[in-house]
Parts: C-alpha cells; sequence; structure tokens
C-alpha cells in the first residue's frame, strides 16, 4: 500500500489531483509500473525516449503522471519537468546491483534540486520477482535513505510485471465489499427479528381480544 498511503499524507481530500513525477535510470520499470497503475496492457512495452503522461483514478484520487525517459542523454531535461511535482516516485532496478552507485548518485541530485524541495518521495525498489534482486532495506542502506530529513519517503518492493506492490485498489475494495456485505446481511437479520417481534406483541394480543369478544357474544346468544 505504499502509494496509497503516501497519496492519503499528502492530501486531505482524494478529489484533489495530484501531479506525480515517474524518475529513473533507463530499464527500471517505469512504463511499466505506469501501465500497470492505468489497468493497461504491458505485453508491448518500449523503451521511453520522450516522455508519457497518463491520468489514473486511484482510490478516488486523480493521478496526473509524467514518466519520463531514463537514458543518460535524456535525464539533463528531467529538471524540465520538476515545476509544481506533488509527488516524487523514484524507480530502481533491485536486479541491477551493477548500477545502484549509478542510480544512487542520479537520485541525490535530485532531492538537492530546489523546484524539489519537500516534496515526498516514494521509492519502488521494481523487479522483486527476480532471484539476484536486493530487498528493499539493502536498498535503502544503499541509497543512504535513512539521512533523508527534509521529506517524507518510503521505500516499496514491487514488481512491475506481476503488478505486486504496484497496485494499490483491489486488496482495499475486497474488503470494502466484504464489509458492505456484512453490514447488509446484519441489518437484515436485525429487521428479520424486529417484525417477529413486532408481529407476537401487536397481533398475539389483538387475536387473544377477538377471541375473548367472540365467545362473549356466543355465550350471550346461549349458543355455548
Amino acid at each position: 500500500m505504499g502509494l496509497l498511503s503516501v497519496l492519503r499524507r499528502l492530501k486531505n481530500s482524494p478529489e484533489q489531483e495530484v501531479r506525480i513525477l515517474l524518475l529513473g535510470l533507463d530499464n527500471a520499470g517505469k512504463t511499466t509500473i505506469l501501465k500497470q497503475l492505468a489497468s493497461e496492457d504491458i505485453s508491448h512495452i518500449t523503451p521511453t525516449q520522450g516522455f508519457n503522461i497518463k491520468s489514473v483514478q486511484s482510490q478516488g484520487f486523480k493521478l496526473n503522471v509524467w514518466d519520463i525517459g531514463g537514458q543518460r542523454k535524456i535525464r539533463p531535461y528531467w529538471r524540465n519537468y520538476f515545476e509544481n511535482t506533488d509527488l516524487l516516485i523514484y524507480v530502481i532496478d533491485s536486479s541491477d546491483r551493477k548500477r545502484f552507485d549509478e542510480t544512487a548518485q542520479e537520485l541525490a541530485e535530485l532531492l538537492d534540486e530546489e523546484k524539489l524541495n519537500m516534496v515526498p518521495l516514494l521509492i519502488f525498489a521494481n523487479k522483486q520477482d527476480m532471484t539476484m534482486a536486493a530487498t528493499a532495506a539493502e536498498i535503502a542502506e544503499s541509497l543512504n535513505l535513512h539521512t533523508i530529513r527534509d521529506r517524507i519517503w518510503q521505500i516499496q518492493p514491487c514488481s512491475a510485471l506481476t503488478a505486486e506492490g504496484v497496485q494499490v485498489h483491489t486488496h482495499t475494495h475486497k474488503h470494502t465489499h466484504t464489509l458492505v456485505f456484512l453490514s447488509l446481511w446484519v441489518y437484515s437479520i436485525g429487521i428479520m427479528f424486529f417484525l417477529l417481534y413486532s408481529t407476537n406483541f401487536i397481533f398475539y394480543p389483538l387475536t387473544l381480544a377477538l377471541t375473548q369478544n367472540y365467545r362473549h357474544f356466543l355465550f350471550s346468544k346461549n349458543l355455548i
């Protein structure tokens, strides 16, 4: 629930729009994560040469996500998209340990940017489905996340391929539907008992009274 928990802390009203900047090195899985958030097909993914923009509805939030290419030649242009960013999502290939130093340097430079000052940070430790993937704790240590003091941050292990740790709506909706069903069930049982009680409380005395009156009528006519 990494993304959802950050959004709830970020915005008091889910109806507000959230501008998200999605960054990371090339081949980290940014575009696949974006498509998973949008519930789109991920069978054909090509490297992002410029940028992708998608508006995603999630848990009542409207997310305007800017996915910028991560190739070395494109990274200098990242700063053109910093303006009015509400949340920075940084994606890391957890299985590519050789590039941890490179991705740590790029992240450190992002956090030093004035236009991203105080912007909350969510790190997706992607490709956790790979056997050689580093854990979220290992990546947090490698990136020196414990030294961050000027913003809220969170690291979320995930797999863009399977959507585990990425999509934020399935688990929550499941519980919502269960609670609604249980509430309706309890309400129905309560109504049933109320009707049974009301029937005994109201109609039984009425029936008894009518029976007694009828017997009195028969007795007065010497019919019994």
